[in-house]
């Protein structure tokens, strides 16, 4: 399981570095914005808001990579792994391969940390 963890945190940071520098550096193209999903993206690009998103990705996507902090990255990332999700699930149904693989990655790692969120789930402190 260890391996797995190990893999599943390496192949979640290398996405979500490379992703989350893609706001700032502009490297990936941008398809043409046509339907639902244009707008959303349109409106996500017009006011900024993929800066936010692209900083929270890089910053985890770092932290999975070095290794350290690893329940902050997985705290960090469930957001934009969840919006990611719907997104795809709601707007654009192409193109979804990358955010499964992120999902599975994603469980993979919260279930190895599990541990780590364990007090978030006691009724009363």
């Amino acid at each position: 399981m260890k391996i797995v963890a190990i893999i599943a945190r390496t192949l979640l940071g290398l996405m979500f570095l490379v992703f989350g520098l893609n706001p700032f550096l502009k490297f990936l193209p941008l398809p043409p914005l046509e339907g639902v999903w244009g707008q959303f993206l349109g409106s996500l690009v017009v006011s900024h808001y993929v800066w936010f998103v692209g900083a929270v990705q890089v910053i985890s996507g770092v932290l999975f990579l070095i290794g350290r902090y690893v329940p902050l990255a997985i705290a960090l990332s469930g957001a934009v792994v969840a919006n990611i999700i719907v997104y795809h699930l709601t707007m654009q149904h192409s193109g979804a391969q990358p955010a499964v693989l992120a999902t599975i990655c994603w469980v993979i790692l919260f279930w190895h940390y599990r541990a780590s969120f364990a007090p978030l789930w006691v009724q009363k402190s």
